[in-house]
């Protein structure tokens, strides 16, 4: 077996042979002819979206008090021509609900025929708008504003649409409606409330039916299941129902010009820009965390372009608005839809537009047959969705929920634009006063003087930070501990005029923050190259600072967030003891130098971080993870304990098994943007699959396998190689043979990925763009390839795939160039795609 390897990565002709399946280094492929081709699951997911934004449509154009055929062109326009010209290819735009309240409003003022101008000019506005290229500006936006407003049009429409569901009209106003509901509901219609029960419960029941039948129900839309079976119900029985009403197209009214006040016209014109555009702009970011949730479309589809999205929607909205259409925006259920439905391109947003412009023309009379009750309930269930308990968990774990109460009750008793704009008042505000509020505290433990500043550091604390420092007794020792992300200029020169003051009269002080490795060498400058400015920016609140006494030469800490805690250049000498009290250095030496200490007073101690003093240790790597932790229990433990709290309450739901090398280069959360929870996570040498069933075989692996499949429930397994593994050099280089030691009988598993590699009659794995390196890369990339076929050999693995519900990914990981590659398919061999900038970002 290793005879053969060498001989094919170093035979000349075998190599000639194989560098013609690829292209030459640094060449572009050549173009593939184009043809205009529909993929199965584009068909497939149009259908979905199609029989969901149906009676969507239907209904909100019934809760605004539009023509029905309004909801219809809206769908079509945002089918066609969002999702042509579009920049998230797979959004699905039409009449949203989160227009409902401000389209209602403008009908009941202006009329129809003057909405829709509005609509037009909306259009105009958001194409002006993606042409100066401000679509990323929208996002600064505070989601609590965007939740809030999101939750009061939730709000608005729930209590509109209970008018109808009990059989009767809703009011202009939320208030009307709420002085309205008690009269309503002494007159009741029970066949109304019978056919809105009806939907209701179809819509909770439908995607929570178990087993085997319930998965196979749920492919096909809750909403259509239940107007549909509420319009056979009524049918059948023959109840005497209010229905809708389609007019003859002939009579459907267009847009005309703008008639009322100018500022009220620019000002719905402003309001119907801004919620069309934040919604279809936030619709497109969610969208974008449901494709990169699946590796391969991601790789495929790419992100999102804003910009160029707020085009396509300034189109849609101009074509639905001059053709007598609602307003457009994207639509988060039915581009969630889209997306679990298997879609690949914008081919299927295209396509549940035709099929809606076919329904309008096609299904009249069975679409008149269903009932406005049925419309109404399934609106009012949409708008009772919009107000999230998740999002109020958000921005409550946030401290803005204020921010989210206020906007909320804005939209609902004064409308959609005074209910933003006080928001945005409100959100302002609460940002003023966290900028304002510095908590500064002084006390003293074991004769250290310790202040400790929490917040941002700004002109406004700086009384109170001199009062508190001048509490610190001469010749003490004290400790600054500067918890925040910012020092202006004011509070950094009254810290440092403090700092020097102290130490003439014989005192020591320390500045201490949330980083470690940086000191203070001379007022004024952090480290060796440090200015003001510099720390103005949060250079110094974030910095460890040491006492600037003659005796002090440092060289500054270069660390960045990422860098290894083995390469630090800030490691204390391997010479010093971890617990001398008399010596602190913050820098690493070189191998066979040493690095000077800073003089402390003795029995003070020297650091200020939980454990210091202590062995925590048997030599400086015990020490150096000790410090880790201590920064990780500062830092981050309060960023990430309430999520990893709601994960020990609801246990573990990951979405993907990865299953990697061991190689310590390889750190999986980087690479894949992931946090807890999000990954179940197998590492081992060389990132092997034993076969199942194998004597002798390693059930460790399978056992993660089984349980990640059977039991979590996992969506997709990732195999992931990567540039210059250890064990797929050792495999190359192993002779038939000597001692069976335990990395041997564990690489044996690795045995078919080089008789596949030696197997003249299969083809080469390879990257894209260029050929393998060398025989180790050609051999990573085949182990992927192999260990793949290892996964399918799987019980739970076979089944998983034969249903549907998993889905396998290779992926190769080149270290030195920190850039990954997907496994795909390309006439019939396995091409490893690289994701590159373009494909990720706007």
């Amino acid at each position: 077996m290793s005879a053969c390897v060498p001989t094919r990565a170093t035979d000349s002709n075998a190599n000639a042979n194989r560098t013609k399946r690829v292209h030459p280094p640094h060449s572009p492929p050549p173009p593939a002819p184009r043809r205009f081709r529909i993929a199965g699951a584009d068909v497939s997911a149009s259908i979905a979206v199609f029989l969901i934004a149906l009676p969507l449509s239907l209904g909100i154009a019934l809760a605004t008090g539009a023509p029905l055929q309004a909801g219809l062109v809206a769908a079509a326009a945002g089918g066609l021509v969002a999702g042509l010209l579009g920049g998230c290819p797979l959004q699905v735009s039409g009449p949203a609900a989160g227009l409902t309240v401000v389209t209602a409003d403008l009908i009941h003022r202006y009329g129809w025929r003057t909405t829709c101008a509005v609509t037009v000019l909306a259009g105009l506005a958001q194409l002006a708008l993606g042409c100066v290229r401000v679509a990323r500006t929208a996002l600064a936006v505070s989601p609590a504003i965007v939740h809030g407003m999101l939750a009061g049009i939730g709000v608005t429409i729930a209590v509109a649409q209970l008018h109808i569901v009990l059989g009767g009209t809703p009011q202009s106003s939320v208030l009307a409606n709420l002085r309205a509901l008690p009269a309503q509901l002494a007159d009741l219609h029970p066949a109304d409330v019978a056919m809105s029960v009806l939907t209701l419960a179809l819509l909770l029941l439908w995607p929570r039916v178990p087993g085997r039948l319930g998965h196979l129900m749920r492919k096909i839309p809750a909403a259509l299941v239940a107007v549909a079976g509420a319009t056979l119900t009524a049918s059948l029985t023959g109840l005497s129902l209010a229905k809708v009403d389609l007019p003859s197209w002939s009579s459907h009214a267009l847009a005309g010009l703008p008639e009322g006040p100018v500022l009220g016209i620019a000002a719905a014109v402003l309001t119907t820009t801004l919620v069309c555009s934040v919604q279809s702009l936030l619709g497109a970011v969610a969208v974008d965390k449901l494709v990169a949730g699946q590796p391969g479309l991601s790789a495929r589809v790419g992100r999102s372009d804003l910009n160029r999205e707020l085009l396509g929607q300034g189109a849609a909205n101009i074509v639905s608005g001059a053709l007598g259409g609602l307003p457009v925006a994207g639509v988060a259920v039915r581009s969630s839809a889209n997306v679990q439905a298997g879609a690949v391109s914008r081919n299927s947003t295209m396509l549940h537009g035709v099929l809606v412009v076919v329904a309008a023309l096609l299904m009249v009379p069975v679409l008149e047959l269903i009932p406005l009750a049925s419309l109404a309930a399934l609106v009012m269930a949409v708008g009772i969705q919009m107000v999230s308990l998740h999002h109020i968990r958000t921005v409550t774990r946030h401290r803005e929920v204020l921010v989210y109460a206020v906007t909320t009750l804005g939209v609902v008793f004064l409308g959609v634009l005074e209910g933003v704009l006080l928001g945005v008042t409100v959100a302002v505000a609460v940002a003023l006063n966290r900028l304002a509020h510095t908590r500064i505290t002084h006390d003293e433990k074991e004769g250290v003087h310790h202040v400790h500043v929490r917040g941002q550091l700004t002109f406004l604390a700086v009384p109170r930070l001199s009062r508190t420092l001048h509490l610190v007794p001469q010749g003490a020792h004290a400790v600054v501990e500067l918890d925040g992300s910012f020092m202006d200029h004011a509070a950094y020169e009254s810290l440092q005029d403090w700092q020097n003051a102290h130490t003439a009269r014989g005192g020591s002080a320390e500045l201490t923050g949330r980083r470690t490795g940086v000191r203070v060498t001379e007022p004024g400058r952090t480290g060796s190259d440090a200015t003001p400015a510099d720390t103005a920016t949060g250079a110094t609140s974030e910095a460890r600072t040491g006492t600037p006494t003659a005796s002090t030469a440092s060289t500054a800490c270069r660390c960045h967030p990422w860098t290894p805690w083995r390469n630090h250049q800030c490691e204390p000498p391997r010479s010093a003891p971890l617990n001398d009290p008399t010596t602190e250095s913050t820098d690493r030496p070189a191998p066979g130098t040493s690095a000077p200490g800073t003089a402390t007073p003795s029995g003070t101690g020297t650091d200020a971080r939980p454990g210091a003093g202590k062995d925590t240790g048997t030599g400086p790597g015990g020490h150096q993870l000790a410090r880790g932790i201590s920064a990780f229990q500062r830092n981050t433990a309060p960023l990430v304990r309430g999520e990893l709290a709601r994960l020990a309450r609801e246990g573990q739901r990951p979405s993907q098994l990865f299953l990697t090398c061991a190689d310590s280069r390889l750190v999986t959360s980087m690479i894949t943007s992931s946090g807890p929870g999000d990954l179940f996570v197998v590492r081992n040498v060389g990132n092997l699959v034993p076969p199942p069933g194998e004597e002798s075989g390693d059930d460790s692996v399978a056992a993660a396998i089984e349980y990640a499949v059977d039991v979590l429930r996992v969506r997709s397994i990732t195999v992931c190689g990567h540039s210059g593994c250890g064990a797929m050099q050792a495999l190359l280089n192993s002779e038939p043979g000597g001692a069976q030691t335990p990395l041997k009988r564990w690489l044996r598993h690795g045995l078919p990925s080089l008789e596949r590699m030696a197997d003249d009659g299969r083809p080469w794995a390879r990257l894209t763009g260029r050929a393998p390196a060398d025989a180790v890369e050609q051999l990573c990339l085949t182990n992927v390839v192999q260990q793949l076929e290892h996964l399918r050999g799987h019980e739970s693995v076979a089944r998983a795939l034969r249903e549907g519900a998993l889905e396998l990914h290779g992926m190769y990981f080149h270290v030195g160039e920190a850039q990954a590659y997907l496994l795909t398919e390309e006439d019939g061999d396995e091409l490893f795609d690289g994701v590159g900038v373009a494909d990720m970002s706007a």
